[in-house]
């Protein structure tokens, strides 16, 4: 009912809805009025994907299905729907008379943030021809939609031929569940005009058809093209005729299913009778994603790329039956769960209003960590079919503990932490009992950085231990567990004293990439000159021999800090907070020389002198790797450090780096590694613009709790005026203008809870603060000017 209220309510607006028009035209006619965002000449050849939370395409620009992916090898693009894959994907042709062209080799792609539209040039045939791809919220199926313009003064009739490469197989690591791949068969039942496809050996149908309108019969199969595994081709035709001037709008209706055959035929018949109520209704969710945390920065590129990870993120939404709901990390390669990818990019939703997206990712986590480990280690990788890949490094536990206080903090879901902290205790207490073997706080093993061998005491897993006892200490105090709290926050106290001792190098002015033996470091030393001389930094070659001269002089089990690599994790004391003020300073300083005009180098070594100068595009490996890669996640880390020191110049300097990247392959998408490589969309950027911009320039810090909300703005020096609108926290939800003009500051709240509080501090400089025009006094803390007040509109005014 709320469908069809939708589509009526947009069919007025349009004043185009009549009985008869078609819901093919009405999309169209829709999309005209949307803004999109076109690709480059340079990256036809790449993907792109049109997405939907059961099923997604992914495809190339120029409007061709490669083979592409190294997980399953070749297999990663086409139409998934998981755990299974449906196609590797279609193609078309068109004749007039002895005249054939194959669709192929697009001259345009347009990106929008729920479909995509792709142009051909066919004006050898009087013809243009624009595909555009639409996958409806939670449905088993997507749809096809070709318009063919007939741009001669006379009528034509012309014969178009669609193929479908149809590919019925498994998710990667399907054989681990019992997932073992067979031939497919092809079948057409000409009453209903339906042909539909089944593994042989499996339940897993996909079915396609046209519209009742047009009549289509199997036929040879033409402009097919070549791709892995078990998959078939199978081609229908049916004449067309177009009027002079005039257009015709084809649709293919493609559905699957992982249970019977009538199921599919189904989910057809719904797709097609529903079609603008589905469109209508998606578009409604997206201009909800829009205008959630929605902000006005006089950074215009910034501004924009913001809202667009919002909707890159949710392309990464998979609903998987059986299994449950949550968001992958990256595509192509990367479209199932993470723990980590998860506890980064919760962060971004929960500042950006998904709370349902995080609930359910959370419980997905949760079970399978559960399933597989059962004394509260979190997953690292799970496939869409439950089977996990990795049991978990050691950092996703601890961030585990502070994603679930994160939740709290902008929920205020009392229930959620009783839920979930019983996973926190099991958690903290397998992270110590089970991986500090020397007892002294500092868990061994890998942290974000996979570098074989380098799985000591690392600096990241240290500094996001802290901060999960830190936060575990407050969740503690609140579910009344009060020797409990107190013991949380003594570890906390402890891990806060080693990471600014024990891990602090000064003559490198930077933390410690890891704690260990000398002996241990050697050896780490000279993998790490091989790859640096491989990657030809003399500089790096030089740095690693003479620190590996000086360890030769120290006895071999001596442990201490060393820095090596460079890695970024070495700014995740600045990250969590947990680093001295002083030495903050000096290691993010440091850290800015790891940089090129994209980001944060994910190894330092890895950069040279020509690092500023490269602003083109990046070659890695075919099989994905991060060596030699600036990636979007360590340049968040890095503006979030910033932002915490107090730098938001600085921090706004790496988000601007960051979104160079931002349609620089695939319009309105970030690559995970900048500015073209690896995953084409990466659910952890959300992180990394939601909290520099959400938390730290608007200062939104929530205690839904509470019910109570500390604002305290950090802004570029050079944004006179921002404005955030409907940021949720709780209930409630809130809009922040901040104006700064001369020496005067001025920053409205406006809540629609009216009796929640609100915290607004600003810096201790202003001399004269009024709300609401009056004169008030104010409390003073660490530098700044706090007022407390309640209010539907609270204004501040500060001289």
């Amino acid at each position: 009912m709320k469908k069809t209220f939708t589509y009526l309510i947009f069919c007025l607006a349009l004043i185009s809805c009549s009985e008869t028009q078609d819901p093919f035209s009405l999309i169209f006619e829709d999309l005209e009025s949307q803004k999109g965002l076109a690709g480059k000449k340079a990256y036809l050849a790449s993907p792109f994907t049109a997405a939907g939370d059961r099923v997604y395409l992914i495809g190339n620009q120029d409007g061709s299905f490669p083979d592409m992916g190294w997980h399953v090898e070749g297999e990663m693009g086409g139409i998934w729907m998981h755990p299974i894959k449906l196609m590797d994907g279609f193609s078309a042709q068109i004749q007039i008379g002895d005249q054939k062209s194959c669709l192929e080799n697009a001259e345009a792609f347009m990106n929008y943030p729920f479909s995509n539209l792709i142009e051909y040039d066919l004006s050898t045939l009087g013809l243009k021809v624009e595909r555009l791809h639409f996958v409806p919220d939670g449905k088993e199926g997507m749809v096809v939609l070709y318009r063919i313009k007939n741009v001669d003064k006379s009528e034509k009739s012309i014969s178009f031929n669609w193929s479908a490469k149809v590919d019925l197989m498994p998710v990667w690591l399907g054989e681990r569940s019992g997932m073992i791949d067979q031939e497919d068969q092809v079948n057409f039942d000409e009453m209903s005009q339906t042909f539909w496809a089944k593994d042989l050996g499996n339940d897993w149908y996909v079915s396609w058809k046209t519209d009742p309108k047009f009549q289509v019969s199997p036929v040879a199969n033409s402009c097919e093209f070549e791709s892995k595994g078990k998959g078939l081709a199978s081609t229908f035709s049916t004449e067309l005729s177009i009027p002079a001037d005039g257009a015709i709008i084809f649709p293919v209706f493609i559905a699957g299913s992982t249970n019977s055959q009538l199921q599919a035929f189904s989910t057809l018949a719904e797709i097609q009778e529903n079609l603008a109520a589905d469109w209508f209704s998606k578009k409604e969710r997206y201009q909800l994603l829009k205008s959630t945390a929605q902000i006005q920065v006089p950074d215009q590129e910034l501004q924009e790329a913001f809202e667009w990870v919002k909707y890159n993120t949710d392309w990464l939404v998979r609903d998987v039956p059986e299994i449950g709901r949550g968001f992958g990390a990256g595509l192509q390669d990367y479209p199932w769960f993470f723990g980590v990818d998860s506890e980064y990019t919760i962060q971004g939703l929960l500042a950006t209003g998904r709370k349902e997206l995080v609930y359910s990712t959370l419980e997905l986590i949760h079970n399978l960590s559960e399933k597989t480990n059962g004394n509260g280690r979190i997953i690292h990788e799970a496939s869409t079919n439950g089977v996990v890949f990795n049991p978990g490094n050691i950092n996703e536990t601890p961030q585990w503990a502070s994603t679930i206080w994160e939740v709290y903090r902008w929920t205020g879901d009392r229930e959620f932490l009783e839920k979930y902290f019983p996973s926190v205790e099991k958690g903290l207490t397998w992270l110590l009992e089970e991986n500090d073997s020397d007892g002294n706080l500092l868990a061994d093993g890998y942290g974000m950085m996979e570098i074989h061998g380098l799985e000591s005491e690392m600096i990241d897993v240290a500094a996001y231990s802290y901060k999960a006892f830190a936060d575990a200490a407050q969740i503690a105090e609140i579910l009344g567990k009060k020797a409990l709290s107190e013991s949380y926050q003594q570890t906390a106290d402890a891990l806060a004293e080693k990471i600014n001792a024990e891990f602090w190098v000064p003559e490198f002015g930077s933390y410690a990439d890891f704690i260990g033996t000398a002996d241990e470091a050697i050896h780490l030393i000279d993998g790490a000159i091989i790859r640096a001389d491989t990657l030809n930094k003399p500089w790096a070659v030089e740095e690693l021999k003479a620190t590996k001269s000086k360890l030769s002089t120290l006895p071999k089990d001596q442990k201490q800090g060393f820095v090596l690599y460079h890695n970024w994790v070495v700014n995740t004391p600045m990250e969590v907070g947990v680093a001295d003020p002083e030495k903050a300073q000096i290691a993010l300083k440091t850290g800015r020389k790891y940089t090129n005009p994209f980001g944060v180098f994910v190894t330092g070594i890895d950069r040279d002198e020509s690092a500023e100068l490269e602003e083109g595009s990046f070659t890695g490996s075919k099989v994905f790797s991060y060596t030699g890669a600036v990636m979007t996640l360590p340049t968040g880390v890095s503006a979030i450090g910033e932002n915490n020191y107090g730098n938001p110049d600085q921090a706004l300097d790496y988000l601007k780096r960051m979104t160079r990247s931002f349609g620089f392959a695939l319009p309105g998408s970030i690559y995970v590694v900048s500015p073209d490589y690896g995953m084409f969309t990466q659910a952890w950027n959300l992180y990394s613009y939601a909290i520099p911009i959400v938390t730290q320039f608007f200062g939104i810090k929530p205690y839904a709790g509470n019910k109570v909300i500390h604002i305290r703005p950090q802004m570029p020096s050079d944004w006179e005026e921002a404005k955030i609108e409907r940021v949720k926290v709780g209930e409630n939800e809130i809009t922040v203008t901040y104006e700064k003009k001369g020496k005067n500051l001025i920053i409205e709240v406006n809540q629609s809870q009216k009796k929640w509080g609100l915290s607004i501090e600003i810096p201790e400089s202003y001399e004269q603060v009024k709300v609401l025009g009056k004169e008030v006094s104010s409390d003073t803390q660490n530098g700044y000017r706090r007022i407390l007040m309640t209010g539907e509109k609270v204004r501040v005014e500060a001289f």
